[in-house]
């Protein structure tokens, strides 16, 4: 049995104050960023947008895709500036260096040619749910052994699928101790680039272990979704 991880944070425990605003961080220290990438985000709703955002104030560049065309996408690009295009899902994932796939997981299989993502570490963001807040049976497989099982030559991390949008909109920037990041996977170069990025965004990434193994503990119904760590909290849990 693990050890009970005290004070585990709720979501809205992200350095806001009582209005709901930021509190200006006057005594964290700065995280020092990785090369700048181009990253691909698939999927725009809440989610996608937010992670967007932060990825071009921690000054990476984006292309984004959704199923409804890049046409759909001009004032979130407007908005995010010359950081930021837009282009259909195969075209996005052949321009990025690094994909995020946050789409609904069902739409998963077939979404993209398998030669695009050849080669390229592909971020599995998705949640299978089987209904409103269930967890999808998947017969004991994890839902990213299954993306990776879909493409099968990309280099799949599960990763930036346990956070609400709303804390990971403004915790990255929030006082105080760093939230955790997960990241799940089987090729030990990709998860450094995923945790780099984490780290730009001013997260702590925190390894689960293998792409199943620890991809189950991150999916719906797993214990470490949906649920704010701080990054000491995160490593005492794996560490039981």
């Amino acid at each position: 049995m693990r050890a009970r991880i005290p004070r585990e944070l709720h979501p809205d425990q992200v350095g806001l104050d009582r209005h709901g605003l930021r509190r200006p961080d006057r005594t964290r220290t700065p995280l020092s960023r990785g090369a700048s990438m181009r990253t691909g985000i698939i999927g725009t709703g809440r989610i996608g947008t937010v992670l967007a955002r932060i990825l071009v104030a921690a000054g990476h560049h984006v292309v984004l895709a959704n199923a409804r065309g890049p046409q759909t996408l001009g004032p979130l690009v407007a908005e995010l500036g010359a950081a930021a295009s837009a282009a259909h899902p195969a075209e996005a994932a052949a321009q990025a260096e690094l994909l995020v796939l946050m789409v609904p997981f069902e739409r998963v299989r077939g979404l993209l040619p398998p030669r695009v993502v050849q080669d390229k570490v592909l971020v599995d963001a998705t949640n299978a749910f089987g209904g409103p807040g269930a967890p999808a049976d998947l017969g004991g497989r994890g839902s990213s052994d299954l993306v990776a099982e879909w493409y099968p030559d990309a280099q799949v991390v599960k990763s930036l699928n346990t956070m609400h949008f709303e804390t990971l909109a403004v915790a990255g920037t929030a006082p105080g101790e760093r939230l955790a990041h997960f990241t799940a996977g089987d090729d030990v170069k990709a998860k450094e680039i995923v945790a780099g990025i984490i780290t730009d965004l001013g997260f702590a990434p925190v390894d689960t272990g293998p792409l199943h193994s620890g991809g189950i503990l991150q999916q719906p119904g797993g214990p470490l979704f949906n649920r704010p760590l701080t990054e000491a909290q995160a490593l005492a849990w794996i560490s039981h």
